[in-house]
């Protein structure tokens, strides 16, 4: 008998009987749910994306446009890309954003590279839900909304709706049905970027969007 075939008779040999039963992950993750409202679940959300140096804003679903033309006047943002093919990109009006160019999504991303690293001020995409136990964005890029609105400009604006927040990743897994079908993509956000390659010390900016700002509407749970 060869080292090889020891090695695995061994190997075969040490096999349980029978496999071990899986753990329960409702029972696993069920005490984490918390029984919240919609507002308490935001709230959550909010404390564990700012600990991560992200900026969230609350408003409701008529105002939230005028409240992000006034951001991109404090942000000093020159031009705003956004999907305009998307609920929320056709509720933009240009009236509104006074000092700020919106520029809609268009072509390829070899086609607009210089401008999306070199001139364009913010990125705006909507999310698809969050976690509230860890602070994060969910986004599922589109042809209409590009991963690289979220991942190039200096400035990342998200739109989230409140009753999309989840407690756990678990949750956001199981209700939203994850396995009949994702994106090629799936992205979640948990604050502008950073890295620790060098000495490892965290830094904020070093690569892909510098600030993120989350504008959250329906925080009280109202209906739509």
């Amino acid at each position: 008998m060869s080292a090889r075939d020891r090695i695995l008779a061994k190997l075969r040999g040490a096999q349980p009987a029978t496999p071990n039963p899986l753990p329960s992950l409702d029972e696993h993750f069920a005490p984490r749910a918390r029984g919240e409202s919609v507002a308490e679940r935001a709230a959550r959300f909010k404390a564990g994306i700012e600990a991560f140096h992200a900026e969230v804003h609350f408003s409701t679903e008529a105002d939230w446009p005028a409240l992000l033309a006034r951001l991109c006047v404090e942000k000093a943002v020159g031009t705003l890309l956004y999907g305009d093919d998307t609920p929320a990109g056709r509720r933009l009006d240009s009236t509104t954003f006074a000092g700020t160019q919106l520029r809609p999504w268009a072509g390829k991303v070899e086609d607009l590279k210089a401008d999306l690293f070199h001139r364009v001020g913010a990125g705006f995409t909507q999310a698809r839900g969050a976690i509230a136990e860890t602070g994060s964005l969910i986004l599922w890029p589109s042809d209409a909304e590009p991963r690289t609105l979220s991942l190039v400009p200096p400035v990342h604006f998200a739109l989230l709706d409140a009753r999309t927040i989840q407690p756990t990743f678990f949750d956001a897994i199981r209700a939203e049905g994850w396995s009949a079908g994702m994106p090629t993509n799936a992205l979640l956000i948990s604050g502008p970027s950073k890295t620790a390659d060098i000495q490892q010390t965290l830094a904020y900016g070093a690569h892909g969007p510098k600030e993120l700002i989350v504008i959250v509407t329906h925080a009280e749970g109202e209906p739509q």
